[in-house]
């Protein structure tokens, strides 16, 4: 099964998250299909949309070939999709 999840990055007590489409049974930070976008918790710039980078229609995309999201990536693309109708 395809999955739409979180893969950490950066250094200690700084993480870094990318958002990956990978396949279940490869390791985190193994083999990827694609990269969807990135979240970084730390981030305390003004601009808020620098935390969360997230392509939506490419998400959009996996999820109508069957991939399935881990939970925290469920509730970062609601986050992201309410921050885009804001901006609309």
């Amino acid at each position: 099964m395809v999955k739409i999840r979180l893969s950490r990055g950066g250094s200690k007590k700084r993480p870094f998250y990318t958002v990956l489409v990978a396949d279940q049974r490869r390791s985190n930070r193994g083999k990827f299909i694609e990269r969807v976008g990135h979240f970084n918790p730390m981030s305390n710039d003004a601009d808020p949309g620098s935390r969360l980078v997230l392509s939506l229609e490419r998400v959009d995309y996996w999820l109508s070939r069957g991939a399935q999201m881990s939970k925290r990536v469920s509730q970062l693309y609601r986050i992201a999709k309410a921050e885009e109708a804001s901006l609309a």
